[in-house]
């Protein structure tokens, strides 16, 4: 497989094709090797538009919503990153490459330890994994300059906005089991400021501010 070509023609169709404009994140989408956080198996599709399945049933996101989500983080380099539902570990990176420091909690422990692994494998060490229940956050380290919750919760979780640093940024799926809006949440002295930025479908955000199992 040419994956370096496949990877270079959904940036071009996928995501430029589609109205992603942050030059940075056009570039860390190019580089990080989205064919390494998916099996074997499924190594031919892994740049197509579509998710695709990671065990445990989850699932690797659509490159196209890994951008936009990312992109709408507003990343300079310098934040400090919630990431709730570590998943493969793709998202991880793509953060890693865009931010000082990815805080990724995962409830399922063998996904978590098979994204570490995989991070770990390709070098990046600015990724800190926590196995829990991502509706909590991850107090210790708050406040963040940026969080992303990646599955569909029915309301924002209380804990989470109150762990986003004032003048942050959080993108979360808000809906029922089977559709979401994507909600782009920004933080500010005044309260809080919500923007509708599409429609889509995650899978559930599991825990105790989330869906029950």
């Amino acid at each position: 497989m040419d994956y370096e070509s496949d990877k270079k023609i959904m940036v071009e169709e996928q995501l430029i094709g589609r109205g992603i404009r942050d030059r940075r994140v056009l570039d860390a989408m190019g580089k990080v090797p989205r064919h390494l956080f998916v099996e074997e198996a499924l190594r031919s599709r892994a740049y197509g538009d579509h998710p695709l399945p990671i065990g445990e049933k989850q699932t690797i996101s659509q490159p196209y919503m890994v951008a936009l989500m990312t992109e709408s983080l507003e990343l300079k380099g310098d934040e400090k990153v919630l990431e709730i539902g570590t998943g493969s570990g793709y998202q991880s990176a793509v953060l890693a490459e865009l931010c000082e420091k990815v805080y990724s909690v995962e409830r399922i422990k063998s996904l978590a330890v098979k994204a570490r692994d995989r991070l770990d494998s390709l070098g990046y060490l600015n990724i800190a994994i926590k196995i829990f229940d991502g509706t909590y956050g991850w107090i210790e380290h708050a406040p963040y300059d940026a969080i992303i919750v990646t599955a569909g919760a029915p309301d924002i979780p209380k804990s989470l906005i109150d762990q986003l640093a004032v003048g942050g940024r959080m993108v979360i799926p808000i809906g029922d089991e089977f559709s979401q809006t994507l909600v782009k949440l920004e933080k500010g002295r005044d309260g809080i400021t919500t923007t509708n930025i599409c429609g889509c479908v995650f899978v559930k955000l599991v825990g105790n501010h989330g869906w029950k199992e």
